[in-house]
This record gives C-alpha cells, sequence and structure tokens, in this order.
C-alpha cells in the first residue's frame, strides 16, 4: 500500500495501461456493436446504455449458439472494465484464462472481474467462480449492502445490467473513499503486491 498526495486518475503509474489481450477484446466490442447500431462506442459510462442493448439483443444469438458466449462475454466484459477503470482508477490482472482476470482499483481497496459480470448479463444467472461481484475489505461490506439496499428492488435483467454494474462501483467507491477520508487515509492508493499479484 502506498501512500501519495496526487490521486489523478490519469497518473500512468498508478493506472497503468490495459494489456494488449483487453485492448483487442475492446476493439472488437467496439466493432461488433458499431457495427450492429451503427453508433461509435468512445469509452464513456454514457455508452453503457448502448452496451445494455447489446447484451440484451445476444442473448437468442447465444442461446442458440452457446458457444458464442465466450467471444461475446470477453468483448463486453473487457469494454465494461475499461470504462470502469478509466472512470475510477485502477490496474488489469489479465493472465491465464478469462475466469481469472480483475481489475485490482488503485484508490480503494476493491477487486472484481468485468467478464464475470458480462457473463450473467448474458445469461441472468450467477457465473460461480467468475468473481463477478465486487470483493472488498469486511469493514466496508455492510455499510455497501445497507446503502445498495437503499435503492429499492430492480428487475433481474436490471440487476445484471453493465449500467447497473457501473453504478455500483462508483456508489461502492464513493462510500470506501468517505470511510477512508473520515480515518485520514483519504492519501492512500493499493497497488498489485496488495492484491497479492506479483
Amino acid at each position: 500500500m502506498d501512500a501519495n498526495n496526487d490521486n489523478s486518475r490519469g497518473d500512468s503509474l498508478l493506472n497503468p495501461p490495459a494489456p494488449p489481450a483487453v485492448l483487442e477484446l475492446v476493439a472488437a466490442c467496439t466493432r461488433f456493436v458499431t457495427t450492429r447500431y451503427q453508433i461509435p462506442l468512445d469509452g464513456t459510462p454514457d455508452t453503457l446504455s448502448l452496451i445494455d442493448q447489446y447484451v440484451r439483443d445476444s442473448r437468442a444469438e447465444i442461446a442458440a449458439n452457446p458457444a458464442a458466449i465466450e467471444l461475446v462475454q470477453g468483448a463486453i466484459g473487457a469494454y465494461l472494465g475499461e470504462v470502469m477503470r478509466q472512470s475510477y482508477g485502477g490496474e488489469w490482472f489479465a493472465v491465464g484464462d478469462q475466469d481469472g482476470w480483475r481489475i485490482d482499483m488503485t484508490y480503494v481497496f476493491v477487486t472484481f472481474n468485468p467478464i464475470g459480470m458480462a457473463r450473467e448479463a448474458l445469461t441472468l444467472e450467477p457465473a460461480e467462480g467468475w468473481h463477478a461481484h465486487l470483493e472488498t475489505e469486511e469493514a466496508y461490506r455492510e455499510e455497501i449492502d445497507a446503502r445498495l439496499a437503499a435503492l429499492g428492488d430492480v428487475t433481474e435483467e436490471e440487476y445484471y445490467a453493465p449500467t447497473t454494474q457501473f453504478d455500483v462501483l462508483a456508489l461502492t467507491v464513493e462510500s470506501i473513499r468517505a470511510r477512508m477520508a473520515e480515518q485520514n487515509l483519504g492519501d492512500v492508493t493499493f497497488n498489485r503486491s496488495d492484491y497479492g499479484r506479483k
């Protein structure tokens, strides 16, 4: 864990570029979506509603050809992950099979697999072993769960939607950063060693 006075989201040392394997999948997602809707993706949160639509439209195709889920979930998850990472800071761990990939956040201790999130969005069911849900320190979990519960009920489709996953991350980051500030830990950042990565 490092203390750093510059929490700039653009700091390339704290937030290194995505690895080539991730960028290839992001490019694939951009091609798929642009071809289908004639609307380019620009990597901003505003485009996630288009990703929601792409998820909905892809379900029937995956039902007809189940093997297609591997490519589609990778493309959607990489794009979603990059939007999240660029918005809130973090580093990809993209080694081995995609179920082991993670984004490790820089300014809060949170890790997750956005490809697992995409898999759940496509199948509308939990993806065991894919670590699709945000993992953080237990000390913050109760408060975050209470804030999420206060938002009210959502449909199953809304629950798994990429836009919802982004909103849950935003709420989680905001909640943890507020607690860190109260504890005079506002300048603390996290790196791969804090997450047990080599």
